[in-house]
């Protein structure tokens, strides 16, 4: 809107406008939170969570505990009995848990892990080599 008799230009704000405004502010603001909650959940630095990555996180664990892999800091490889056991349990109580609620590659890969683990588990115990003979 023009002054006429100044010639200048006058601006008019009614109240609406500003809501309006506010209210498409707010909503921008949100969506950008909205978008970076998205991305710290969808890193693609870290697999995505399903039970397949927290049973082999937990094998992992547990094959770490019975010297398979050794230390990335010093190398060597030890043994925790205790750490392992402890490990291969937390999976046997997961298999339990999520009875009925698993996919059939669920289902197997649990099963696995802990045939294998177990093995592991009693091959590791102090005077199974000496029973054997070894």
């Amino acid at each position: 809107m023009t002054d006429e008799s100044t010639g200048t230009s006058k601006i008019i704000v009614d109240e609406d406008w500003k809501s309006q405004a506010q209210r498409e502010k707010e909503q921008l603001a949100a969506s950008l939170h909205e978008h970076e909650e998205e991305e710290r959940v969808h890193d693609p630095r870290l697999p995505p969570a399903t039970l397949a990555v927290l049973a082999t996180t937990l094998a992992t664990q547990a094959a770490f505990a019975l010297g398979h892999f050794p230390h990335p800091t010093t190398g060597e490889s030890n043994v925790n009995l205790d750490e392992a056991h402890h490990f291969i349990e937390t999976l046997a109580m997961l298999e339990q848990k999520t009875e009925g609620n698993r996919t059939p590659e669920e289902s197997a890969l649990l099963d696995n892990l802990l045939h294998e683990l177990r093995i592991a588990f009693v091959s590791a115990r102090p005077g199974k080599r000496e029973a054997a003979g070894v």
